[in-house]
């Protein structure tokens, strides 16, 4: 998961960072909101958490210029004002979460986990693919129950996957997501994780795996009976034609 922080005052930014990292969420920082709307624009984030009261242009401002660039990612809003009105005015121009300050650490992060979800078509914490059981809550993968072992890169690229199941992903987008644009190695170091996921997938799946290589774009997720259904279909003999010419009744 990939969040963008928009949040003007360092020791609350640092400890939303240090928190959310913590749970294994990428997080990119600014304190200006005009910055944030511009990368907001770019990057693909899986959320924005965002504090009203900024030294170049308000909060408000950033959630309709960010709605009217057809920007779709959730955006949580964090503020001092409690006020009804206010929580009220940002929920009806696009944000997605209103909490207040102070708040519950553990608590905002939940919140965020939530709204991502929300906003992917997932209601639970918990997505099943098959045989597969993947909790976002505390990042583990269970085959028939049982734990599968995985690095911290293995689970964020399965975890994307599976946020987004049906999705092509590129590896540009799994870049981002696991290195937030710091030090980023060659595309080529995406394939060798999918790789090394795959195969452990395969030995716990008895030979199958989910993932699926859409060449020259990226990697998907799906449902195992639906990639059955796809091989099947290539496996298929062509079909005979009929000849619909009228015949010769001379």
């Amino acid at each position: 998961m990939r969040i963008l922080l928009i949040e003007d005052d360092t020791p609350t930014a640092k400890g939303i960072e240090a928190l959310l990292r913590k749970e294994g969420v990428s997080v990119d920082s600014t304190s200006f909101g005009q910055y944030g709307v511009e990368v907001g624009k770019i990057y693909d984030y899986d959320g924005i958490v965002l504090d009203l009261m900024l030294p170049d242009i308000d909060g408000v401002d950033v959630i309709k210029k960010l709605r009217s660039a057809n920007v779709r990612t959730p955006v949580i809003v964090l503020s001092g004002l409690s006020e009804r009105k206010d929580k009220i005015n940002c929920l009806d121009i696009g944000a997605d979460d209103y909490v207040t300050k102070p708040f519950d650490g553990q608590e905002l992060v939940a919140r965020i986990q939530a709204v991502v979800r929300r906003s992917k078509g997932h209601a639970e914490s918990i997505i099943k693919i098959g045989r597969m059981t993947v909790n976002l809550q505390n990042r583990r993968v269970d085959i028939d129950g049982k734990p599968l072992h995985l690095t911290g890169k293995e689970y964020a690229i399965l975890e994307l996957l599976c946020l987004r199941k049906g999705a092509t992903l590129t590896k540009d987008m799994f870049l981002n997501h696991l290195y937030g644009g710091l030090d980023e190695p060659e595309l080529k170091i995406i394939d060798v994780f999918v790789c090394k996921l795959r195969k452990k997938l395969m030995e716990a799946l008895d030979g199958e795996c989910p993932i699926e290589t859409i060449w020259g774009r990226g990697y998907c997720i799906k449902d195992p009976d639906e990639l059955r259904n796809q091989i099947g279909a290539a496996q298929l003999p062509p079909q005979e034609f009929v000849s619909l010419e009228a015949p010769n009744l001379a």
